[in-house]
């Protein structure tokens, strides 16, 4: 079953049960889902899916991060449940050893040495950790591999 036919189920549970924060998430999910397949141009793969949840994920992980700056305690505890409810569906995160070792492996792929070779490492490394890892978190590690 893929990602979008396991939030469609979730949806018709949501409504059964009224959980209003779920449906709520789960039809922006699926508006966002359609955005991007008309974007595309064609039915969604579940790669598909996973850019867009993790572009909503980031969405709410930056908006935690300015309301808890602002004050807004109870519009952090809102995006907090919506972020939950979108981790479901991600893949799990990749471990920062596991990271480090794939970054390490694609800095010698691409022959990388300075930090001027940031961007060449980000090209090749994201397509192979999206939705598994934030991409602000690989580009630390990246930099910190490459002695930027």
């Amino acid at each position: 079953m893929g990602i979008i036919d396991n939030i469609n189920k979730d949806l018709i549970s949501a409504v059964k049960a009224g959980d209003k924060v779920a449906i709520a998430v789960l039809r922006m999910l699926k508006s966002e889902f359609k955005y991007k397949q008309i974007e595309l141009g064609h039915d969604l793969t579940d790669d598909d899916c996973i850019v867009v949840l993790s572009s909503a994920a980031k969405k709410r992980r930056e908006s935690i991060e300015s309301f808890t700056k602002g004050g807004r305690d109870d519009l952090v505890a809102r995006e907090q449940a919506e972020l939950e409810m979108i981790s479901r569906y991600l893949p799990e995160q990749i471990s920062d050893s596991q990271l480090e070792e794939l970054v390490s492996n694609v800095i010698s792929e691409v022959n990388a040495s300075t930090p001027a070779d940031l961007g060449q490492v980000m090209k090749n490394i994201m397509p192979k950790v999206i939705g598994r890892a934030d991409g602000r978190r690989v580009n630390e590690m990246v930099r910190k591999k490459l002695g930027g």
